[in-house]
């Protein structure tokens, strides 16, 4: 599939049964809200998909339902996380059997840090060996590519299409906005401002709070491109209470929760990461409720 990816794109979390299976039914599932909440597009095996945790077979089975669910209604990324440019490129030739928009790369995690220029090798050797589109996962914490290094990959390299900028900083944000290539994109996974990363020009989002509030943010989205700046900040301000309940280290368990919250089976997380506290299911459920008033999708959420 060859579309232009832009708007709300959430990274589904992957549903795992109690003997930590991924759970294909309740995958489908998870799927099938993500389309009712009119979604621009879905990536599989990101961050808040434990793509880290998934086995090549396991990435490439999500990969086949969640193809076979959309079934060319909107785009699907396939999330790579991977600490080797060889098992990158394996996960990304395991995927191209299916219909796939782009592949959304992290460079590598471990503690050994490769230079600017090995992390051009990286992806030129990934580009070389896959056709569909890459958008490079910036989100590494100790490995965080530089606005600089961002745009000589997009540059030298037509395969990298854009990337997904995370961590906080909106100013590493809009230095990247202002230099980034002709025709490339770039992504906010800024959870906390997703309102102004619009406002100043992302092409759209692959992050958390729309895995976990979707329909929310496409009314966010939509008032934005509307204009309406009054209404996207009020949004702005009760996501941002949302975030902060759910931001944490077991993130992709609170989403899960906050799914569940939604009426969709979104499983259990795997070892070792812990569910849902008590404590923030309290903390979460108060400010799900209020940030689900903004919720204008087809199928509205009520917080149960």
């Amino acid at each position: 599939m060859h579309v232009q990816l832009q708007g709300i794109i959430p990274p589904l979390v992957t549903p795992f049964a109690a003997d930590e299976t991924v759970d294909e039914a309740a995958f489908r599932e998870t799927v099938r809200f993500m389309l009712e909440k009119e979604v621009h597009g879905i990536c599989i095996g990101g961050s808040t998909g434990e793509g880290h945790t998934l086995s090549t077979a396991e990435l490439a089975r999500c990969i086949e339902i969640a193809t076979e669910e959309v079934a060319g209604r909107i785009p699907v990324v396939a999330g790579i996380i991977a600490n080797s440019t060889r098992d990158a490129v394996e996960k990304a030739k395991a995927v191209e059997a299916f219909d796939v928009a782009a592949l959304q790369i992290t460079p590598v995690h471990y503690v050994f840090k490769p230079d600017d220029d090995a992390t051009y090798r990286h992806f030129e050797r990934l580009t070389a060996e896959t056709k569909t589109p890459i958008i490079i996962y910036n989100v590494v914490p100790w490995n965080y590519l530089s606005p600089s290094l961002l745009v000589r990959i997009m540059k030298g390299l037509p395969g990298v299409i854009g990337v997904k900028q995370s961590a906080g900083d909106l100013k590493l944000m809009a230095d990247l906005l202002i230099s980034v290539p002709e025709g490339k994109l770039v992504f906010s996974a800024v959870d906390a401002l997703l309102y102004p990363s619009f406002a100043i020009g992302a092409h759209g989002t692959i992050a958390a709070n729309p895995a976990a509030i979707p329909g929310v943010c496409v009314t966010l989205w939509n008032a934005v491109k509307e204009g309406n700046n009054e209404k996207a900040r009020t949004i702005h301000e009760a996501m941002l209470r949302f975030w902060n309940t759910i931001s944490a280290d077991n993130l992709p368990a609170n989403v899960k929760y906050v799914l569940s919250k939604q009426g969709v089976d979104a499983g259990i997380p795997r070892m070792p990461m812990p569910k849902t506290t008590p404590e923030q299911a309290r903390e979460i459920d108060g400010a799900l409720k209020a940030v689900l008033e903004f919720d204008e999708t087809g199928r509205k959420a009520k917080a149960a």
